[in-house]
This record gives C-alpha cells, structure tokens and sequence, in this order.
C-alpha cells in the first residue's frame, strides 16, 4: 500500500520555509522515498507571505500542482494566521504546526473553524539557545518530521548531519549548531491538551 504525505509550508521571504521543504525533499529523497519539494513563486520580497511544498511517497508521484489538501501544515510565521487561512483544505486526520512562543490553546483561539491536530514549537528559542540567531527553519524542520513521521527519528539526524557537513564542511560550529537545533526542537514540540 502506498503512503504518501503532503506537507504545506507558510512563512515570509528570508524565514527559510523554501529551503527547509527543500532539504526535507532531500533527505527523504536518501531515505529511498519519491519527493517532491518546491516553492509557490509570486511578487517574493523579504517579509511578504510565501508558500513552499512537499510530496513525500513510497511510490513515484505522478502529481505536479501545488498542494490544495494537504495531510500537515507549517506555520513558521505565527503572525500568518490573522492574514491567511493556513487551514485551508487540510485533511480532517491532519496537524498544523506552528512557531510560537504561546500554548497551543492560544493560537486555537486564533484559528476560527480548525478543529484538527494542533502543535506549536517556540522556533525563536531553540535556534537562539543552538545558533545564537533567529532562523525558524530548522527547528520547524525537526518539529514536521517529528509530527508527520515522515522518517524516524535516528534517520532525520543521520542524514541531516550528512547534509549539514557537506554543505558547512569549512564551518564545523554551523553543523553542530543545527543538529542542536534539530535535536532540542524535536523534544520541545508541544501538542494540545
């Protein structure tokens, strides 16, 4: 039986959405899974609401469109919910994760007709404490692959160690920095009571 995952990703331009759907498509992809991981382009500028997407399957993937109901949704930009329905055609079984630094139940409240799976994770947090700068994609990268079980745990870090050391091979500190960052956000992803 094919299993396939569609993941939808809201962030604003410079917050890394696009490149974090971009490494989950590869690392999925050295795990012998069929991927697709892509951006929805339009009038990008630094801070203007962008989109980014990935198919995950264990069989190939015959689809070539944006994803209208997706199975999990990132928010990596908490500030999106006043100003797009991010839950907009999820599936009913499906989660949306967001990056916050307030409970779950607060951003519920936020969320009008939502009734599905919700998580936060406080992005700011972990990769201030991990990389002493404020980049959400990494944390929200560990936080999906924790909600979805796209992969399993020991796999995600194994192959994003490989990722982070060939692309910092010069900078060793950037790779430990973001497997911290990784580890520390799949612990600290909270779902609603």
């Amino acid at each position: 039986m094919s299993k396939s995952v569609e993941i939808r990703w809201h962030g604003r331009g410079g917050q890394g959405a696009k490149t974090a759907a971009l490494l989950l498509a590869d690392v999925a992809f050295k795990t012998g899974s069929f991927v697709q991981g892509f951006p929805e382009y339009g009038p990008e500028r630094m801070g203007a609401p962008i989109t980014a997407y990935n198919r995950i399957s264990s069989e190939k993937i015959r689809v070539h469109s944006n994803i209208y109901e997706p199975d999990y949704v990132v928010v990596v930009d908490s500030g999106l919910i006043d100003v797009v329905n991010v839950a907009e055609g999820i599936k009913e079984d499906g989660a949306i994760i967001v990056n916050t630094h307030k409970s779950p139940e607060f951003i519920r409240a936020k969320m009008g007709n939502y009734k599905g799976r919700l998580y936060t994770i406080d992005a700011r947090k972990v990769s201030t404490a991990c990389l002493g700068k404020y980049f959400p994609n990494t944390p929200m990268l560990a936080a999906i692959v924790k909600v979805s079980g796209v992969m399993d745990k020991e796999t995600f870090f194994t192959e994003m160690e490989n990722s982070f050391s060939h692309k910092f091979s010069s900078k060793p500190e950037v790779i430990e920095g973001n497997m911290n960052a990784l580890k520390m956000a799949y612990d600290e992803v909270k779902q609603e009571a």
